[in-house]
């Protein structure tokens, strides 16, 4: 990938699971501010399923921006998952004492939430 690559992302909403596939440099900037607020236009969200694995670099206002989101999926009782980080994210989000903030999954977890949401009754029996 292209090391100047800004950072671009695609929403895909499957009823209240919004899946979020992010790649290029996760910055400071105009495209990091447009991200987040594009999830916080989000509405009904159950599942944020952020997948980071075409991620190229990140920095400081890219925690502090996955922190907010954060914060955004608790008061909308939202889970917020991090999808397939390279290791550098991990490393990261370890060396910030941050790991333990998020939850990450790998692809397969994430892809098993998706199912068990697809088998899930919409309506009650009675």
């Amino acid at each position: 990938m292209n090391r100047n690559m800004e950072l671009t992302f695609q929403v895909e909403c499957l009823q209240d699971v919004a899946v979020v596939n992010c790649m290029g440099r996760m910055v400071r900037g105009a495209a990091l501010d447009n991200f987040r607020r594009r999830i916080e236009q989000l509405e009904k969200v159950r599942v944020l399923v952020l997948d980071l694995s075409d991620v190229e670099q990140l920095d400081a206002g890219a925690l502090g921006t996955l922190l907010l989101v954060r914060r955004w999926a608790m008061q909308k009782s939202a889970k917020l998952k991090l999808v397939n980080p390279p290791l550098f994210f991990r490393q990261l989000l370890e060396a910030t004492h941050l790991s333990s903030v998020f939850e990450i999954s790998s692809l397969r977890d994430a892809i098993s939430i998706l199912c068990a949401h697809e088998r899930r009754p919409r309506f009650a029996v009675a």
